[in-house]
């Protein structure tokens, strides 16, 4: 008993640093924003802290401008989302093929990510929004002012940072499904393509669902990635809110106008959101894995039969 006392004691001696680190980057911001977010501080209203309940929060739900501003961040993490998956995967399982390129087109899908953010957004504001006066501007002007009016006020520059954020973690969601087809066994690939012919088969039947999990925690990365993407949004629109998105309104409440304790209630108001969906994502892999614990014992019998009446 001694002897296990001192390697539980060790083990919370070793995890103490980590601890310390996650409590102080992690723990003590979101509570502190918590605790703002229930009190009236503001740079305009008396120094003292006052505890004021859920009075920020009904007061943003009888906001229209908070209503459109979720369901514009809704949108964008939607949109993005799809969109990196969607490119992800393929990108993925070009990597996975062994090829004399294959070096060539690793770097290829890993430079976005790996450029400076800063860098790279700034190139896309000039490149969407050139500075100087040439045929190429003229015609970026000309298709900005049509879809704006086709699409209103502000498409123009949702589109240009889904873009952006869309080629810079699309490139990310390749690099992460491709370790997870690294930790997939070969045999299963090696299996599914002697009872398979087709392709298209193989890839819906066996390469989805084991990537399942890996698409899953990819999906929330983008999430939340995607909701704290404040810097390039606020960038390539020219650090105005062209279209709102939640974590502007935050800004500009706090940051421009001293209400931090609205702004703290607007910026924590995407937690529900994003809870609701990293349960979703669970309880959709859960699913499946239940399906196929269910269908394994099944299997098992049905080939144990065919084996007696050979």
């Amino acid at each position: 008993m001694a002897g296990r006392a001192r390697r539980i004691t060790a083990a919370y001696l070793l995890l103490s640093p980590a601890l310390v680190l996650m409590l102080g980057v992690l723990a003590y911001p979101v509570g502190w924003e918590v605790w703002i977010s229930v009190t009236n501080f503001s740079s305009r209203g008396p120094g003292d802290r006052a505890f004021v309940g859920l009075l920020n929060y009904r007061a943003m739900l009888h906001d229209s401008e908070f209503w459109r501003g979720l369901v514009t961040t809704v949108a964008y993490l939607g949109v993005t989302t799809l969109a990196k998956l969607a490119l992800g995967v393929p990108m993925a399982l070009l990597l996975a093929r062994p090829s004399r390129w294959r070096a060539l087109v690793f770097l290829a899908v890993f430079l976005p990510w790996a450029f400076p953010g800063g860098i790279t957004v700034i190139a896309w504001y000039w490149m969407l929004n050139p500075p100087l006066v040439t045929s190429y501007a003229v015609a970026l002007g000309t298709l900005k002012h049509a879809v704006d009016v086709a699409a209103g006020g502000g498409a123009y520059a949702f589109l240009s940072v889904v873009a952006f954020n869309v080629w810079r973690g699309s490139s990310f969601t390749a690099v992460f499904l491709l370790a997870g087809l690294n930790a997939i066994p070969t045999e299963l690939f090696e299996y599914a393509r002697l009872e398979s012919s087709s392709v298209w088969q193989r890839f819906r039947e066996v390469t989805l669902p084991l990537l399942r999990p890996y698409m899953a925690l990819a999906v929330f990365l983008s999430f939340t990635s995607a909701f704290a993407d404040l810097a390039n949004v606020w960038m390539l629109t020219g650090g105005r809110i062209v279209f709102p998105v939640l974590g502007t309104q935050a800004y500009w409440l706090g940051i421009r106008g001293g209400q931090f304790a609205e702004a703290a209630a607007r910026s924590l108001s995407m937690v529900p959101v994003l809870v609701v969906a990293l349960a979703l994502l669970f309880r959709w892999f859960d699913r499946r894995e239940d399906t196929v614990d269910a269908a394994a014992p099944t299997a098992s019998g049905r080939s144990l039969g065919h084996r007696a009446a050979a």
